[in-house]
């Protein structure tokens, strides 16, 4: 059974980092793209980043030079590194696998 299985996130004040985690079973994370979205409240919920198979990154304009995704394969875990974070960046965060497997989602709150 594929399941992706959170963790990381929490209070931090603006222009600080925090790292998500997100562990991947039932899957190799090598084979398939892996991706973050979040959902800031009353609104929609928004794409963040991804990695494809082949390990090309793409970044939401919002979180381009602040956010950073990567994978470890001997973990089966993608990470999403941010840093400078914003209070707009308050929300919270998911993890897929293909748009076919979510993780159960990170809050992340930045004060100002």
């Amino acid at each position: 059974q594929e399941q992706l299985v959170q963790s990381g996130g929490g209070l931090v004040q603006a222009g600080g980092s925090l790292r998500l985690s997100c562990d991947a079973s039932g899957s190799t994370i090598s084979i398939n793209t892996m991706g973050w979205y979040r959902q800031a409240p009353g609104k929609q919920r928004e794409w963040v980043a991804d990695i494809t198979s082949a390990g090309s990154v793409n970044y939401a304009n919002s979180v381009k030079g602040r956010f950073t995704i990567s994978r470890d394969y001997g973990k089966n875990t993608v990470f999403l590194q941010m840093s400078s974070l914003k209070p707009e960046d308050t929300a919270v965060y998911y993890c897929h696998m293909a748009f076919r497997v979510w993780g159960q989602g990170t809050q992340v709150t930045v004060s100002s």
